[in-house]
């Protein structure tokens, strides 16, 4: 349903805030988007990708937008 318009490229050694910031305006619709979807990502470290992309999924008529990740990243423990 959405297709990626910009990578935001490597987000590993970016702050996080910089990590969170980096997908906004990065989807287009590909095609109809149905009342409702569900969003399936590998693993999540902020949610910035999936908040731009659910983003998307609204501004093109999704009415309810169900984001599922398959594993969280944990920020290093700085003790």
């Amino acid at each position: 349903m959405l297709r990626r318009v910009h990578q935001a490229g490597e987000q590993k050694r970016r702050s996080a805030r910089r990590r969170a910031s980096a997908p906004v305006g990065d989807f287009a619709r590909l095609g109809p988007v149905p009342q409702g979807v569900v969003m399936v990502d590998d693993v999540r470290t902020t949610g910035a990708t999936a908040r731009a992309a659910a983003a998307a999924l609204r501004r093109a008529g999704a009415l309810r937008v169900v984001a599922v990740s398959l594993a969280a990243a944990r920020e290093p423990n700085n003790d």
